[in-house]
């Protein structure tokens, strides 16, 4: 017996045992041997023992053994990206697993094929009686591109297509997928109110976070052995942008995923797509080719730090260099946050070490979490060179003999002075620190940005141009549930237009009883 065929024999101990309530058991050593599924595997995994390199892939992601045998019984091939999606969607199988699955960032992934996949050919080829929510953008050509994906993808299951219905049901478990459509948001209403086994929305980011919320919210089951789930497929841009970004790719990248897993594709990762599309992809301008072909996150239409690099500025556990100036920002808030950022320059750059971030807060609370911030490095107030803060807090509040925030502040034993607050200026000189690392010339960033600043982290990429006055940013206000907001950006702004002055400093000692004290 051949190594090949031994390892296919064997492999039913490499995968979960089913969970299927549907009798469906082809041979899987039968299937892989067929000259259709054989010519797919070698498309995609190479002429060389492709069977086992597709299993071996299959295993590495969790893709159970049953799955394996609907998709190649139903004619489909999972390409690796695919399977690594597949083996996502699975996990929503576990008491502890997740319940939403994204896969995306840029175009051509096949990602499209992946859902339809998972939905019809796995999920609704196990459970009888499911009934789920496939969500597309425009009626026409999401039901004609439907149409078109169903072809491809579902040439192996025995289904009825209703196109004037948008319904589909799987001959043999009465499982359903109704194609739901919509031009505006408000569309979205007639599928609201009813129970959804699962939902699959294609282009997530189209639709804003409290839209994409109200459709959260229908998907719920009664049927004994089923979790409910949610499939999204995206591209970076978009109305939801930024809550996509916010639920998947931060945790994706910090690896910290709960209840969502994020799969990230390109169109490297199809091998099926013709070669000039990805000529189409390497001749789009600007920002749209960061988004559409490299899946970019970092990138926005109407972006105003488009130059703006998550690798080359984000830095773990950033530290005061000893020896160097110090000095701190604050953009005052209750309704909106107060915020405050630490800064350090080194070796002409300019760091943002830390950060505080605090809605509804009163000043003696915020002057308490800012002391907290600073003694995480060691440093107390009188170690700053300055404290920056924005002109209102300067300002008196309906009659002259109360009490201005500044001289609250100093009642706390924090002595503000007045930031810079050119708007233009701020922005262009953030802008210039910034650099451009992917340009061809490679200008290298001027500032660095500690991990720990995650408001800062999150608002610079998104904000955007003013309209009105294209060389200064757009005003953005935090929404009632302190997402969001450009008070993170204003503190920045305010401490990167002190450092011009910074730069000439008295003589700097250190403690000898503590390193990190600066005197």
């Amino acid at each position: 017996m051949s190594l090949r065929d031994s390892l296919i024999q064997d492999v039913s101990s490499w995968f979960q045992p089913p969970t299927t309530e549907v009798e469906h058991d082809p041979d899987l050593a039968v299937l892989i041997e067929s000259p259709t599924i054989q010519w797919a595997l070698q498309k995609i995994y190479g002429p060389n023992n492709p069977g086992i390199i597709f299993l071996q892939t299959a295993r590495l992601y969790g893709v159970p053994e049953d799955a394996l045998k609907r998709f190649l019984a139903a004619g489909y091939v999972p390409q690796p990206k695919q399977l690594e999606f597949h083996g996502a969607a699975r996990s929503c199988d576990k008491p502890d697993g997740p319940n939403r699955i994204g896969i995306g960032g840029a175009r051509g992934g096949a990602k499209s094929h992946g859902v339809l996949a998972q939905m019809v050919i796995d999920d609704c080829q196990r459970m009888r009686g499911l009934k789920y929510l496939f969500l597309r953008k425009v009626l026409k050509a999401a039901r004609e591109s439907f149409d078109d994906l169903r072809r491809k993808v579902l040439m192996g299951v025995e289904h009825d297509y209703s196109r004037t219905e948008g319904l589909l049901v799987v001959t043999r478990t009465d499982s359903r997928v109704i194609l739901g459509h919509y031009r505006n948001e408000s569309d979205i209403d007639a599928y609201l109110g009813i129970e959804y086994d699962g939902v699959g929305v294609e282009e997530s980011t189209q639709l804003s976070e409290g839209k994409r919320s109200d459709i959260s919210s229908c998907v719920r089951t009664s049927k004994p052995g089923w979790r409910p789930r949610e499939y999204d497929t995206t591209n970076p841009g978009g109305i939801g942008h930024q809550w996509f970004k916010r639920h998947f790719i931060e945790p994706h990248r910090k690896k910290t995923e709960t209840s969502t897993r994020f799969i990230p594709s390109t169109h490297k990762d199809n091998v099926f797509l013709n070669p000039e599309y990805s000529k189409t992809l390497d001749g789009l301008p600007g920002w749209k080719r960061r988004a559409w072909r490299d899946g970019d996150w970092e990138i926005a239409a109407g972006q105003f730090f488009s130059t703006w690099h998550h690798e080359s500025i984000v830095k773990q556990n950033l530290r005061v260099i000893p020896g160097t100036p110090v000095w701190c920002s604050l953009d005052y808030g209750f309704q909106h946050p107060t915020v405050c950022h630490l800064f350090n320059e080194h070796d002409g750059k300019i760091r943002i070490i830390d950060e505080w971030w605090k809605q509804k807060a009163l000043v003696a609370q915020n002057a308490a979490g800012i002391k907290a911030m600073l003694s995480r490095h060691g440093l107390e107030i009188e170690d700053l060179t300055v404290f920056v803060a924005g002109h209102d807090v300067f300002a008196t509040r309906g009659n002259a003999s109360e009490k201005t925030i500044a001289k609250e502040y100093e009642d706390e034993g924090i002595e503000l002075t007045r930031a810079n607050i050119d708007r233009v200026n701020g922005a262009s000189r953030l802008l210039k620190l910034l650099g451009d690392p992917l340009a061809d010339e490679n200008v290298e960033p001027e500032i660095e940005i500690s991990d720990r600043c995650v408001r800062l982290i999150e608002c610079l990429p998104q904000m955007q141009h003013d309209p009105h006055r294209p060389e200064d940013v757009l005003k953005v206000n935090v929404d009632e549930d302190g997402n969001g907001g450009d008070d993170p950006y204003d503190s920045a702004r305010y401490g990167v237009m002190k450092t011009h002055e910074l730069l000439i400093v008295p003589p700097i000692t250190i403690s000898q009883d503590n390193p990190w004290l600066i005197s």
